[in-house]
């Protein structure tokens, strides 16, 4: 079973730096490529980063390429989101989703989510 829960978000000011984390309380993540998401106030929901189980390969939207950081520990059942330079433009509700089909990185069709963290940025 897989029960992801999204933390780190917040209230922050434009150029500031956040670290999200998305943790599981059940199944091991390392059976699974991640991914984040994000979706602002009226918007669908968009994909922005994806790693692969080992945590080899990444992928990125190009919208926070060279922003944000994708990354994971499989001991401690947690993937991050490192974000820096932030704009008010990412203001958003931030999801984690996990994947468990073999192969590429995708933007979609992920498995299962967490419940969601909210991040704001003021300008």
């Amino acid at each position: 079973q897989v029960q992801l829960v999204e933390s780190g978000g917040g209230l922050v000011q434009a150029g500031a730096s956040l670290r999200l984390s998305c943790a599981n309380s059940g199944r091991t993540l390392s059976s699974y490529a991640m991914g984040w998401f994000r979706q602002a106030p009226g918007k669908e929901r968009v994909f922005l980063a994806a790693i692969s189980r080992s945590g080899s390969s990444t992928s990125y939207a190009d919208s926070v390429k060279g922003r944000f950081t994708i990354s994971r520990d499989n001991a401690k059942n947690t993937v991050y989101l490192q974000m820096h330079n932030l704009k008010p433009e990412d203001t958003a509700v931030y999801y984690c989703a996990a994947d468990r089909r073999l192969g590429v990185l995708r933007q979609s069709g992920y498995e299962y989510w967490g419940q969601g963290t909210p991040v704001t940025v003021s300008s």
